[in-house]
């Protein structure tokens, strides 16, 4: 049987090029979003400055809800302090150190930030962290006073600084103060830092045993160094010590989890977009193979109905059919594999590029994706090969003999039927946006319009045949050959016409409903956050962590201002029931005061942000309307840290989309996020330039203050990060759509050398044939773009009035010109350059050979 295959595929190398760049694309489609997924399982962070720890205690920075993937919790958790001495007595443990990290930055002579970490926000430590950097070169003293501090040697050099100079440094907001240099460190990997003594490190940061912070009597982690050999007792040791407190032990490669908690949410991304990935992967890759086999497998109907009549049994030739499909597929899984994991080290970069992952998150390689994508493709081929030759091999000899130079006079009702129902399905799919203006809802637009291009993909014979009859009917008596020609092919020849109009109308679907859908979500954001935001102005402070203390009095005393309040961010965990059962979401939250009324209008449609005090919350109108969380009402909330609370809800908003579905108060999250600090101020002024003026005089007299304009930008430059990460996807699976329809096309062209050498051989000229050939190629394309329009219509006039208040999305002007450009180009030339190449071969060897 493979020794048949083999001879057969060597006669049909034009159409098995097709199959193979199916199976190679959509191998490399499958392999990326395989690495993607492992990667978000099992990658892991260098241990940077916890390199010299054996062992990490730290609290646990994952909710693990019922029968669902963990969510990360990137708001930094708290140890107890009197840990770090039951700990340290264990037998084995040589040091024990607990870490504390706070907001901490240099400045310069001329008062400007000197970067000392890569995150400001946990830039400031105690010296005994020292302990635990590995390979550390200190060159000075410890830091024994108040006012002393240790710098990192590479921050030291871009300050100018050494040991015994004196400089400025702010700490968790307090104004800048003189400290002098008693030390520099140099360690490799440990990402920097800004080390004081002990004791003035916990007063700083609000960790002192006797303090009355939020955060009194406790560190950010304990780190344990064992003595050599020991390492594998101390840490079961320390399991067996802190056994039901909910903290976690790490070693190994898994001590850089405990180094920024924001890498567990950042591994919860990558999971998250290898699911959303995954099912528009294997929908558009099985698509697209499926339908180059079809064509294949077309073509060889007169060799498999031979086969029929000399003997072979229905079983050997659905056999035969997969065999050589296979065959092909091997050949190509091995170089798409390789582009895959190729593939998946560009998307890593770009996400990293973007702000999305941290530049130091590795991927995980390993053979698993390559193994699935092994399993999956060669499934769908032995599928798709073996559903492509049903019907001729269950066929009688003769019939099979008869119909291998025709199609079927009328189209499986069956089939018809089902992609009606298909398209059906998907109108009602699109009713979605209507009755959830969310994120969520939008997202099922593009797969609305996926499942109406397959249903047009089953019932596009049928719907061919009978709009072909229809324009033949009404043709004038006079009409040109090669259009009565290419017409009448378009009736005859409905299931080849289809395959070829189908993928080219789904690719028109996939970029409109795709594109448009990430575009009018933008914009409704857009026009949320800019209607709602009554601020013109916004004070942040990157580079010190956060906004120092008195920042807000100094800018409510600047002359024009009429209001301004703090804001912040921060993720919740919102715990609620659904249909009975218990569902969680994860979301980004705001962090509001009751004054910042005066600031932002998140449309309040029930209660008022002035009651937003003490454990309460404001929650969007959607959320409210599918949690049962009206006023009054008591939410369950884990907050970034893992508290749970139970919070009041005070005031519901319309303008979710822009601000999300909840809003915190202040008291509220006070002591749950990583720094305790407010994230920026938003200022309101009389709208004068003299106010604008004032307050940027205010920023550049206090270091690190950046003031800017709340105003979007134009440009699209403020986009989220993963508006471009759409797009990116969007050109990957628009090229490969392209590149199987390009393939596809130029097969079944090449399968019709024997019709063009017998129309050749009745009279007809060359030009005649070039002239049928374009007619159909233009018939293809508007086919195509009429199919796809109107597949589209539905979904996006629905996700237009859902979000927009019209029925129309929002986006580029020149999206559809560039489509219909690019359907009616790749027809074209994917069938005029086959035309011309079988014009070249004699008709008497066409039909020999064809």
């Amino acid at each position: 049987m493979l020794h048949l295959a083999l001879r057969m595929a060597a006669h049909r190398i034009t159409a098995l090029l097709a199959v193979a760049c199916a199976v190679l694309g959509g191998a490399a489609l499958i392999t990326t979003t395989g690495v993607l997924a492992e990667s978000g399982l099992r990658s892991q962070l260098p241990p940077g400055r916890l390199g010299g720890a054996d062992v990490v205690v730290a609290a646990e920075q994952e909710f693990h809800p019922s029968g669902d993937l963990p969510i990360a919790l990137p708001e930094r958790a708290t140890v107890p302090a009197r840990l770090v001495d039951r700990l340290a007595t264990l037998p084995g443990v040589t040091a024990a150190v607990g870490d504390i990290g706070f907001p901490a930055a240099l400045l310069d002579g001329r008062g400007r930030p000197v970067p000392v970490a890569q995150d400001p926000a946990t830039a400031g430590h105690g010296w005994s962290s020292t302990r635990l950097l590995s390979g550390a070169r200190v060159e000075g003293r410890a830091p024994s006073g108040a006012k002393t501090v240790a710098v990192d040697a590479a921050a030291a050099d871009a300050a100018g600084l050494t040991v015994g100079d004196r400089v400025r440094v702010v700490a968790n907001g307090r104004p800048a103060a003189a400290y002098r240099v008693s030390a520099l460190v140099d360690a490799p990997g440990a990402d920097g830092g800004v080390w004081f003594a002990d004791g003035t490190a916990a007063a700083l940061a609000g960790r002192g045993a006797g303090g009355e912070g939020p955060r009194a009597g406790t560190v950010d982690l304990v780190g344990l160094r064992a003595a050599d050999g020991a390492e594998e007792r101390v840490a079961d040791a320390v399991r067996a010590e802190v056994a039901g407190t909910g903290l976690r032990v790490t070693t190994g490669a898994d001590r850089g989890e405990a180094v920024a908690p924001g890498v567990g949410s950042a591994r919860s991304l990558l999971i998250l977009l290898a699911g959303s990935l995954g099912g528009i992967v294997l929908l558009i890759t099985g698509f697209v193979v499926a339908g180059a086999l079809g064509v294949t497998i077309a073509g060889q109907r007169r060799d498999l109905a031979l086969m029929r009549a000399v003997g072979a049994t229905p079983r050997q030739i659905r056999r035969l059919a997969a065999a050589q499909s296979t065959v092909v597929a091997a050949l190509a899984l091995v170089p798409g594999v390789a582009v895959g994991y190729l593939l998946a080290g560009r998307f890593r970069e770009l996400l990293a590029d973007r702000e999305v992952l941290p530049s130091e998150l590795p991927l995980a390689v390993s053979p698993l994706p390559a193994l699935a994508t092994l399993l999956l493709v060669a499934a769908a081929v032995q599928l798709s090969a073996r559903c492509a030759a049903w019907r001729t091999s269950r066929m009688p000899a003769t019939e099979a003999v008869a119909e291998s130079r025709s199609e079927p006079r009328t189209p499986s009702r069956a089939r018809t039927t089902a992609g009606l129902l298909l398209i059906l399905g998907a109108c009602a799919l699109s009713v979605v946006p209507l009755l959830s203006r969310t994120v969520l809802g939008a997202s099922v637009t593009s797969v609305a319009g996926i499942v109406a291009a397959i249903g047009l993909a089953m019932s596009g014979p049928a719907l061919v045949r009978s709009a072909g009859e229809a324009v033949v009917r009404r043709l004038r008596p006079g009409v040109a050959a090669p259009t009565w020609l290419a017409l009448s092919n378009v009736r005859a020849y409905a299931l080849r016409l289809s395959g070829v109009v189908s993928p080219l109308a789904m690719g028109v679907v996939f970029v409109l409903t795709y594109t448009l859908t990430q575009t009018t979500v933008l914009a409704a954001t857009s026009d949320d956050t800019r209607t709602g935001t009554l601020a013109q102005y916004e004070l942040t402070a990157p580079a010190l962590g956060g906004l120092p203390d008195g920042t807000l009095s100094a800018v409510r005393d600047v002359p024009g201002v009429r209001a301004a309040a703090p804001a912040g961010t921060t993720t919740v965990v919102w715990e609620y029931d659904e249909l009975g059962e218990p569902a969680v979401e994860s979301s980004s939250a705001m962090i509001l005061a009751p004054d910042a009324r005066g600031v932002v209008d998140l449309g309040v449609t029930d209660g008022g942000l002035d009651r937003l005090t003490g454990a309460t919350v404001a929650v969007s109108a959607e959320a409210a309307r599918t949690r049962d969380a009206g006023i009054g009402k008591r939410v369950r909330l884990v907050l970034g840290d893992g508290a749970r609370v139970d919070a009041r809800v005070v005031a519901v908003y319309d303008r979710g989309l822009g601000f999300g579905p909840v809003v915190l108060s202040r008291e509220l999250a006070a002591g749950h996020t990583t720094t305790g600090l407010d994230q920026r101020a938003l200022v309101r002024t009389d709208g004068t330039r003299e106010a604008g003026r004032a307050l940027a005089a205010l920023a550049a007299d206090r270091p690190g203050l950046a003031v800017a304009s709340t105003a979007p930008d134009a440009t699209g430059a403020d986009a989220p990060p993963e508006v471009w990460v759409n797009l990116a996807v969007v050109v990957v699976l628009l090229g490969y759509l392209l590149l199987s329809i390009a393939n596809k096309l130029v097969a079944a062209t090449a399968q019709r050398r024997a019709e063009i050498a017998a129309l050749r051989l009745v009279g007809t000229t060359p030009r005649q044939v070039r002239a049928m050939m374009r007619r159909e190629a233009a018939v293809i394309a508007a086919a195509a773009l009429v199919s796809g329009l109107l597949l589209s219509a539905v979904p996006l006039a629905l996700l237009g009035q859902g979000f927009l208040g019209h029925p129309w999305p929002a986006g580029p002007s020149w999206l559809l010109p560039a489509v219909a450009a690019t359907v009616a180009l790749t027809s074209y030339l994917t069938i005029e350059l086959p035309t011309r190449h079988a014009l070249r071969t004699p008709p008497a060897d066409a039909l020999r050979t064809g």
